[in-house]
């Protein structure tokens, strides 16, 4: 099974398992299904709650430095996706994000870690929102367990660019894939 992602919904929790064995969960989003209304941006004609959802991991290999968590959406209609969260230089030993810790003025990110920017142009999460009528959109909620203990990028770092540093220092990863339309 290298290489193969597996889903698995477990007493409540989604999880996906990568073949290096790091796993993510959430009580928010759960792999396959719809984002719920809390968790959708609020504006672009979107009513949603606009909070991050709780995450959850374990499973990082050896020489994990630092976590990266991010949310992109490939099936946007922009030729490249739309990158709806980074958030990067989160500690090794930290484990979790609260629900909530994309919004940066509410504290509850992990001490250290920075929110880059998004296709939204701001920083923090900015939650689904696809173009109505435009058919079902995949979210990929993805921890990256990281080599490096910071990748020395500022927050206004575009969001592709930023992108590209976490894959250049990726140890593992592991996502959920959550879905919504309008």
């Amino acid at each position: 099974m290298k290489g193969l992602l597996t889903g698995v919904l477990l007493m409540g929790l989604s999880f996906t398992v990568t073949a290096g064995g790091m796993t993510l969960s959430s009580p928010d989003v759960h792999e396959g299904e719809r984002v719920p209304e809390a968790f959708v941006y609020n504006g672009f004609g979107c009513g949603g709650g606009n909070l991050s959802p709780a995450l959850a991991w374990s499973g990082e290999p050896e020489g994990t430095r630092s976590f990266a968590v991010t949310v992109f959406d490939p099936d946007a209609p922009t030729g490249h996706g739309w990158w709806h969260w980074l958030i990067y230089d989160i500690p090794a030993e930290v484990h979790e994000l609260a629900r909530g810790a994309g919004a940066p003025r509410a504290g509850l990110a992990p001490k250290g870690s920075r929110q880059g920017m998004t296709d939204f142009r701001t920083t923090g999460y900015g939650g689904p929102c696809p173009p109505p009528g435009h058919g079902t959109h995949h979210y990929v909620f993805t921890v990256h367990a990281l080599d490096a203990p910071s990748l020395g990028l500022p927050e206004t770092t575009p969001p592709g660019e930023l992108a590209r540093a976490i894959a250049a220092h990726e140890l593992d990863k592991a996502s959920i894939t959550a879905l919504y339309s309008r």
